[in-house]
């Protein structure tokens, strides 16, 4: 088998497989620390469900795996597909609690929007590797977005949920 990726992207892809965990460690801490209210909002347990299963599914380990970029395209897409759901059931979640929470339509289109588009760039990059077009920009691009929106929801965990 052969590296669907230059080797160049080697560090980009281990660093980003770091920094994902770490994420992922810090949603859980988030969580345990503020459980009682966090579970006081119907949608802020599958958002950060929804937050760690889109780091999880990180391609960064899967890109460093030796194989083919057809391969690596289809791990992707699955990867993608996977972190998609789990965004979808935490948007129905929060379109189902908004009624009852005194919070602005603006935040529930943020917040959906937030996590819709970064799955976006996976699925993209996975196709481009299918077709053989390349494709390691995109996958880097959802690798900045998932990290940019696992920030945004460590903060509505650990500090929004205090107002």
């Amino acid at each position: 088998m052969v590296a669907p990726l230059d080797p160049a992207w080697t560090e980009f892809f281990a660093t980003a497989g770091d920094a994902a965990a770490t994420l992922v460690g810090l949603i859980i801490v988030a969580v345990s620390v503020n459980l009682q209210r966090i579970l006081a909002y119907h949608q802020l347990p599958s958002r950060a469900g929804a937050g760690i299963a889109a780091l999880l599914l990180s391609v960064s380990l899967a890109a460093l795996t030796p194989q083919t970029g057809a391969a690596l395209g289809l791990e992707v897409i699955g990867f993608a597909a996977v972190a998609w759901m789990a965004q979808l059931w935490a948007a129905r979640q929060m379109i189902v609690a908004q009624p009852q929470q005194d919070r602005p339509l603006f935040e529930l289109v943020v917040a959906i929007g937030i996590g819709q588009v970064q799955v976006l760039p996976f699925l993209i990059g996975g196709a481009a590797m299918l077709v053989r077009q390349g494709g390691a920009y995109w996958l880097a691009a959802g690798v900045i977005a998932t990290f940019a929106a696992a920030v945004f929801n460590v903060w509505i965990l650990l500090v929004e949920i205090m107002r």
